[in-house]
């Protein structure tokens, strides 16, 4: 098989090298992934600047842009005459748990394989140790998908404890939790006495319970989220048609 990889933290990173490594023996693996850390890039496109692609070494491929042009050129143009079986994203430096979805450039970069038609998941390790043991559940999760088909065309978001891997609990199927709003910025000032400005933490969890992505990481299970593009409030339709023929008459 043929499988693409992807991530946001760079070309370089350990984490796409260890996905690699995971599953060099049973694909053919290309990587294209930006040139350097494009975190929290989430769905964004290059759109007034060309994009500059270098083959760094064979089936490596750098880009100067974010995750998802990273993605769409890999399928619409690299490789669009004879596409992937799969679109792998990761492994992230971090977590990507909750809202954390909507900013991620890795879940991105997976989101994007999924809305051009390719089974698509995003892996990422809460934490930056043990590497070894996400590779093995990456291989664990596409071994099961060549035996038995994901039975889903859904995205599927994955992250995994940063522990050896004998000291997972298991897998779980789960839902995206919340977190509160983020911390306050942190507003300092650069040597030239300009104020300058950092984004401040990420918020606490604030649904963490039973179910959730968060509490599955917390007990020590993978976590196995499935998602999708539609971000319709399906249940609010009718209320909302209510709604406004009530205010138009």
């Amino acid at each position: 098989m043929k499988i693409l990889l992807s991530n946001d933290d760079g070309v370089y990173a350990e984490g796409i090298r260890a996905l690699a490594d995971s599953l060099k023996d049973i694909a053919e693996i290309i990587i294209v992934a930006p040139d350097r850390n494009r975190s929290g890039a989430s769905n964004s496109l290059t759109l007034e600047n060309p994009l500059r692609v270098v083959e760094i070494e064979k089936n490596i491929y750098s880009v100067q842009g974010t995750p998802t042009d990273c993605v769409h050129f890999a399928l619409n143009e690299l490789l669009k005459d004879d596409m992937p079986d799969l679109v792998l994203s990761g492994i992230n430096h971090g977590a990507n748990l909750g809202d954390d979805v909507l900013y991620s450039g890795t879940v991105a970069a997976a989101m994007e394989g999924h809305f051009l038609g390719v089974q698509s998941i995003a892996f990422s390790l809460v934490g930056n140790q043990h590497f070894e043991t996400a590779g093995k559940i990456v291989r664990a999760i596409v071994d099961q998908h060549i035996t038995s088909p994901i039975p889903t065309n859904r995205l599927l978001n994955i992250n995994i404890p940063d522990v050896p891997f004998n000291q997972l609990k298991g897998q779980e199927v789960t839902r995206l939790g919340a977190r509160h709003h983020a911390e306050t910025m942190i507003k300092q000032q650069d040597p030239r006495g300009q104020d300058v400005y950092w984004l401040g933490p990420p918020g606490k969890e604030q649904d963490a319970g039973i179910g959730t992505d968060f509490y599955a990481i917390e007990n020590g299970f993978v976590s196995i989220t499935p998602m999708q593009v539609d971000l319709t409030a399906h249940e609010s339709l009718a209320s909302m048609g209510t709604w406004l023929k009530g205010d138009m008459e």
